[in-house]
């Protein structure tokens, strides 16, 4: 019993051990993400500059969930303010019923952004998928990631790892119990994330899209 007690502790450290130098990676690029628009400069950047709005839970009647529309509208700022030309929803449209990009162009558009600045990928199934496809398939070299703070580590380490120069604008507008359940979430996802990139890269649908300018 002692010695099987001793080699349960000892794996129960070894998984500690693993899990603390993955959070270790998955962070190394938190010094990238942004808390205000007006912090952002991208003067400088190639254009066309692009933020890449990554998508979340859309209600049945086509409504964004808090979160999501939390992204979109910082999206909105950041290109009200002139930081980006273009903004890139990507998300779920796998089902008829159900599409995230559909539901983020629309919104977009209700604010008045100009319908041929926003480009939809609608095979951004995952945020590795999301990443991957705006570098591959729309051609990306730099962009900024907009997502809430406790996602963006994730969606910056998964970028800029595959090669994807980005920041991050963090669109944290609103406080909602729904955050609080993700933060918990990203425990698990950022040991896949991890392993994505290095052992088991995923199954990324090529899908359709346009080189964006």
């Amino acid at each position: 019993m002692m010695k099987r007690s001793r080699y349960l502790l000892i794996l129960i450290l070894i998984a500690v051990a693993g899990f603390l130098y993955v959070h270790y990676q998955v962070h190394k690029y938190d010094d990238r993400i942004i808390t205000e628009i007006n912090s952002l400069d991208t003067r400088n950047w190639p254009s066309p500059r692009v933020a890449v709005v990554f998508g979340a839970s859309v209600y049945g009647n086509g409504d964004l969930s808090p979160v999501l529309e939390d992204r979109v509208e910082t999206a909105v700022g950041l290109y009200r303010a002139r930081k980006v030309d273009r903004i890139l929803v990507s998300g779920d449209a796998r089902h008829p019923s159900y599409n995230e990009p559909r539901a983020m162009y629309e919104y977009l558009v209700k604010q008045g952004i100009a319908p041929g600045d926003v480009v939809v990928d609608v095979s951004g199934r995952s945020t590795y998928e999301t990443c991957l496809r705006a570098k591959d398939v729309f051609g990306l070299k730099r962009a900024v990631l907009v997502s809430q703070g406790f996602h963006l580590p994730r969606a910056l380490y998964i970028a800029n790892q595959l090669g994807l120069d980005a920041v991050g604008m963090a669109g944290d507008l609103k406080k909602q119990q729904e955050i609080d359940y993700q933060n918990v979430r990203e425990w698990a996802a950022e040991v896949k994330a991890y392993f994505n990139l290095h052992f088991i890269p995923p199954t990324v649908s090529p899908g359709d899209g346009k080189i964006i300018r």
